[in-house]
């Protein structure tokens, strides 16, 4: 049985949501894609107006990506940001590994190179940017991962989201850590989460 440890990506390994970051980056870089913001807006609304699940927003969110030159706006993307990436994920010494995010599969793909991760588990995408399947969030997260490492025994599971990752935090047989203000904290499941 594989011994393996679970990141989360977005605000554990790295200070901001690597997703929203990306968009409002290329609003900047390539302003044309602002003609995809009111039908991402409505779908917004839609959301909030509980009419739509958070999964059907999502697959609005990227419908900008065939308006742009994908792969230079990734590369040129994590040239900015690859820098802030948290001190204590580079230097930890790290066991087997996996890294499951929220974020889109084109996006992580780049940064899970230069950072060499294990292995990567994202939401994936077609190339005009909507989501196929689901999103990799909550309980989504862990049905991918049992999927990928069926024999797999988790052992430390990190993560910023006490809420959201409460699924993959359930998994940990070693121990659970929050990612605040950047560093990992400690915790006990059953004290946060209760017995049941």
């Amino acid at each position: 049985m594989d011994e393996i440890d679970i990141y989360d990506f977005d605000k554990t390994i790295i200070p901001f949501d690597s997703g929203s970051l990306f968009a409002l980056y290329c609003a900047v870089h390539y302003p044309w894609v602002l003609i995809c913001l009111p039908v991402i807006s409505v779908a917004g609304l839609l959301m909030l107006l509980k009419i739509i699940n958070f999964t059907a927003f999502k697959k609005t969110c990227f419908m900008f990506v065939p308006l742009i030159p994908l792969e230079k706006a990734v590369k040129k993307f994590w040239d900015k940001h690859e820098a802030e990436v948290y001190k204590w994920f580079l230097e930890k010494e790290k066991r087997n590994y996996v890294v499951i995010s929220a974020s889109p599969d084109f996006l992580l793909n780049e940064i899970s190179k230069r950072l060499s991760f294990n292995h990567l588990i994202c939401t994936r995408h077609n190339k005009n940017g909507i989501i196929t399947g689901e999103n990799c969030r909550d309980e989504e997260k862990v049905l991918r991962f049992e999927k990928e490492f069926p024999n797999a025994k988790v052992i430390d599971v990190f993560s910023d989201s006490l809420y959201h990752d409460k699924p993959i935090f359930s998994l940990a047989t070693g121990q659970c850590y929050h990612i605040n203000n950047g560093r990992p904290e400690p915790f006990n499941f059953s004290d946060t989460y209760g017995k049941d």
